[in-house]
């Protein structure tokens, strides 16, 4: 069942979703050559308490951390580690907080030092992914105008779209319905309603589409090996059009 919210309840969503923001605005000030991803999820975990937040992804089904620090062909979930980030990194940092009872979650994808021209184009085809789709997340549209709208950008500039992780719902939990992948047919899916909140997350990898789980059950990585990008945003669909909760 999908849950809508309120115009009152969207706006006591804001609180989690701008300190998940203020998490990556900060972070982002950190992140260089020779630094963790250990000491960045600690910098994260410090801040969400200053910020009156709560953590919720340490022991969430017995992940191990704050957040998910996904580095080169990992797509997601990754664990972090005291291994230093080196000059052409890729890292994917997801970051969810609950506050007063709401959930706000956001990934962002960031450059260690100097990247090469292949991850810096990966980079931005991604972000322009979320953003076409945030654009088709209008009241009256379908699910698919958005995952569609991701699949053909991404597609045709000759990446794919992770299946297997989804896009979801979120609100007093941090999943709800709708679940859903990135790809799909234009004029299908649900139909998009007034107060609906839910993330847009596409993961695009420069090969295949096809992920492989460590036996840690929780690391995802490119079957191929290849790098993946992904950037994240908690929306809400309000009568002007969506709100990006997250937006920093």
């Amino acid at each position: 069942m999908i849950i809508l919210k309120s115009p009152r309840e969207i706006e006591e969503m804001k609180t989690a979703n701008q300190i998940v923001a203020d998490c990556h605005r900060e972070v982002a000030k950190i992140i260089k050559p020779g630094i963790s991803t250990k000491e960045i999820n600690d910098f994260v975990a410090r801040h969400i308490i200053k910020l009156g937040g709560k953590q919720f992804t340490k022991g969430y089904n017995g992940f191990p951390a704050e957040t998910c620090a996904s580095v080169n062909d990992v797509v997601a979930h990754g664990f972090p580690s005291a291994k230093p980030l080196k000059d052409g990194d890729l890292l994917k940092l997801d970051i969810v907080v609950e506050y007063d009872g709401w959930f706000g979650d956001s990934c962002w994808c960031y450059t260690i030092g100097e990247v090469s021209p292949e991850a810096e184009r990966l980079m931005r085809i991604t972000k322009e992914c979320l953003d076409i789709g945030i654009t088709k997340a209008l009241p009256g549209n379908r699910l698919g105008d958005i995952t569609s709208a991701i699949q053909q950008h991404a597609e045709s500039n000759g990446y794919s779209v992770v299946r297997d992780l989804l896009g979801h719902g979120i609100g007093r939990t941090l999943h709800e319905e709708p679940s859903y992948e990135h790809i799909g047919v234009a004029g299908k899916g649900i139909r998009l309603r007034e107060g609906m909140v839910f993330t847009i997350e596409p993961m695009i990898n420069e090969g295949t589409f096809r992920i492989t789980i460590d036996d840690d059950d929780w690391t995802a990585r490119t079957a191929d090996g290849k790098l993946s990008a992904q950037f994240e945003h908690t929306i809400a669909l309000t009568a002007d059009g969506p709100l990006i909760l997250t937006a920093q």
